[in-house]
């Protein structure tokens, strides 16, 4: 069974894939002359992650979309346990959603050119400051735009346990005064996970929680607001959060 899916991954799924993502960068930047507000290349991205999770031999099974109310703009979170994570997320979510990605995706071909023409925003995980600047920048966006942000508070992809949640996410959240919508992934980690050679197809659980809601909260609630978020995030996946969140602020 090993071999079949090294042969699969490097054969099939890795070429196919690579392809796809050109086809779905190069229709990006073409509607991208029509579209300056990214509505349009969120929609080509929709499609690309559907075609990505085909042919990977990916079953989403969703659970709790109602739990996303009608209208209006989220701070989307879920943990992370894949490079699959962002395509098992997006086609589900009936939104605009933008990201906070690494400055290293923006280099990748025709992946980077959508990044930046969609309006995603470039995250520096090792600068305090440019982390806070973006996270100001974030709010605004979804203020000025009307879009969501989907962000993956554990700060990157794990293993095991649920890792404490930076602060990134709620003040970014209470920033723009939105709800924070929970999203539990399960099963992600099987398909590829962090140091993963090789994509398993199989089965993927998202559950989607009730949303939080952050209208009456300042920066002073930071802390709390964080930890209810882990909490959330944790009963979705079937994992007790025991303890505060001790992250800084960051994303």
């Amino acid at each position: 069974m090993l071999l079949i899916d090294i042969l699969r991954t490097w054969l099939f799924t890795i070429p196919v894939v690579a392809v796809l993502t050109a086809i779905g960068g190069t229709a990006s930047l073409m509607v991208s002359i029509f579209s300056s507000t990214g509505r349009w290349q969120h929609e080509v991205a929709r499609v690309w992650a559907r075609a990505v999770l085909f042919v990977s031999g990916v079953k989403v099974t969703v659970e709790g979309l109602e739990n996303i109310p009608p209208g209006g703009s989220f701070v989307f979170i879920a943990n992370h346990r894949s490079f699959y994570d962002i395509p098992l997320v997006l086609p589900w979510i009936n939104v605009q959603v933008r990201f906070l990605a690494k400055k290293s995706l923006f280099s990748v071909p025709f992946l980077g050119t959508h990044l930046k023409r969609a309006g995603h925003l470039v995250v520096n995980h090792s600068n305090a400051r440019e982390s806070l600047r973006t996270m100001s920048d974030a709010a605004r966006v979804i203020l000025e735009r009307d879009v969501s942000i989907l962000l993956f508070p554990e700060g990157g992809r794990t293993y095991g346990d649920l890792e404490p949640f930076k602060d990134g996410a709620a003040y970014i959240a209470i920033k723009a005064g939105v709800p924070v919508i929970p999203i539990g992934l399960i099963g992600a980690g099987k398909i590829l996970g962090n140091h993963g050679r090789i994509i398993r197809p199989g089965p993927v659980h998202m559950k989607i929680g009730d949303p939080i809601y952050t209208i009456d909260l300042t920066l002073a609630d930071l802390k709390p607001l964080t930890h209810q978020m882990e909490e959330r995030v944790g009963e979705l996946i079937g994992q007790k959060v025991v303890a505060p969140a001790t992250e800084s602020v960051g994303v």
